[in-house]
């Protein structure tokens, strides 16, 4: 394999070492199982430092093209094999190179429990155990960035830390957390992109979040929190919150009790309930970056270069054909509103059944990473069967129809109308469904389980369609 590159070109070599392997796999030079020369072959081959080499072929693995093997040699990818449009742009669904570390790690008391549950290390009661859980709004803040420096309205930013708390207080949800739980947010900006009127609408929007949950019985309260001006690693700014709560070990939810012969109680996503303002079109927080580029148009890369990573192939960026301000088709929102819908808690609906109805859930999975494909990482030896699926939400319809992505992997990165499951028995399932009615949510059996013979899998149904996913 023959590379041109010219070290006083203006374009950075692992760029040009990116541009003529793509454009190689593309015209067929290079064939779907062909093995490129090793990263310590080519650097030496061309006197490249080894870094320059594996940024380079690392970006085509990110792009699909390439394949990562043993030795330090990359494949060219057969068409089956592609890893997406997802993870081409940088992101996984999955996330499996950090299920390999992290799984290696101590998963604590209940190694099967959606969250770490650790020995009550704050006070020191046998009886106890601590919880304490990270996650943030992802790159959903750089479609409130593009709204704000589009319209000059930061008030858009307050429905940002919304996102960042549910993300983790949902998640805490569904190890049943029952009791205070104490939350920091921490704002890392671009302070010359972000500047201070951006800040005071995250803190105010956290307040006003905190204020509303504990209206409806969710004991939740600020721990303060760190504001960073780091220009050097964002252009725009990223949300992230940390949360902690102490509980009984009698109280916990572990997740053993998933088994053969459950139902699934499907919490659906949108619409709007008791205790939201307005309308929420479903999108959560989990699938942004595809989300933004797939639906937004190229206006928006060429008007706001710092939000996007210019190493990931153009031709995935802002690759859309609307504006903010666009209507979403079969929806009364527009594309804005609907991305930047604020993730929907269901504390107060669980609150609720925890506290009135002890006892009916077995347990909870949160819908966040993987979308409906994250009930694979719980239970043992459990069949999943979600054949009653809402019908598809009109915002992940058109970011379905905008990418061509295969609905397969649309139910692996979005929520698809539901973010919460219930699992129970089928005698108790009219009980939650009447719970969050309450709510105004709508709420139905969206699946069952049963017996698999060996690890877990999944069968959804999309219309026609079977999809089986395994873990």
């Amino acid at each position: 394999m023959k590379l041109n590159l010219d070290n006083s070109s203006s374009i950075p070599v692992f760029q040009q070492i990116v541009d003529q392997i793509h454009f190689k796999i593309n015209t067929n030079e290079l064939k779907a199982g062909d093995k490129l020369p090793s990263i310590r072959s080519l650097a030496a081959s061309y006197k490249l430092a080894t870094n320059t080499v594996a940024k380079a072929l690392r970006q085509l693995e990110f792009r699909g093209l390439l394949i990562a093997q043993a030795r330090s040699v990359y494949v060219v990818v057969k068409k089956d094999e592609s890893i997406g449009r997802y993870q081409a742009r940088g992101v996984s669904a999955d996330k499996i190179e950090v299920h390999k570390v992290v799984d290696k790690l101590d998963h604590g008391l209940f190694p099967n429990a959606f969250c770490k549950i650790t020995e009550d290390f704050l006070n020191g009661n046998p009886d106890h155990c601590n919880i304490i859980h990270s996650d943030g709004s992802g790159t959903k803040s750089i479609i409130a960035y593009l709204n704000y420096k589009e319209t000059g309205d930061a008030t858009v930013f307050q429905g940002i830390s919304q996102d960042s708390i549910v993300m983790n207080l949902d998640d805490l949800l569904c190890v049943g957390v029952n009791g205070r739980i104490l939350i920091s947010n921490t704002v890392n900006r671009n302070a010359l992109n972000c500047p201070g009127e951006v800040v005071a609408n995250l803190i105010a929007g956290s307040d006003n979040f905190l204020t509303l949950l504990r209206s409806v019985g969710v004991k939740i309260y600020s721990g303060g929190g760190e504001t960073a001006d780091v220009g050097d690693l964002t252009g725009t700014v990223v949300v992230d919150s940390c949360a902690v709560s102490v509980m009984k070990k009698t109280d916990l939810i572990t997740g053993e009790l998933i088994r053969p012969g459950l139902s699934i109680v499907g919490l659906a996503s949108t619409g709007q309930s008791t205790y939201e303002t307005k309308e929420n079109s479903g999108i959560g927080s989990n699938g942004l970056t595809s989300a933004r580029h797939e639906m937004l148009c190229p206006y928006y890369g060429e008007q706001y270069p710092e939000s996007f990573d210019a190493n990931v192939s153009r031709e995935l960026m802002y690759c859309g054909a609307n504006k903010l301000e666009d209507p979403l088709p079969g929806s009364t929102l527009t594309i804005g509103e609907a991305l930047l819908s604020p993730t929907r808690t269901y504390a107060p609906v669980i609150y609720r059944l925890l506290e009135q109805h002890p006892g009916v859930i077995q347990a909870l999975v949160h819908c966040s990473g993987g979308g409906q494909t994250k009930c694979l990482k719980f239970g043992h030896n459990i069949h999943y069967i979600k054949d009653r699926l809402w019908p598809t939400p009109a915002i992940f319809k058109s970011i379905q129809k905008a990418s061509g992505t295969a609905w397969k992997e649309m139910y692996k990165v979005f929520n698809m109308g539901h973010r919460m499951e219930v699992y129970c028995t089928p005698a108790q399932a009219k009980l939650v469904i009447k719970v969050a009615k309450s709510f105004n949510i709508e709420a139905k059996v969206i699946g069952r389980t049963e017996a698999a013979s060996k690890g877990n899998t999944l069968s959804l149904s999309h219309q026609k369609q079977q999809f089986t996913y395994s873990y």
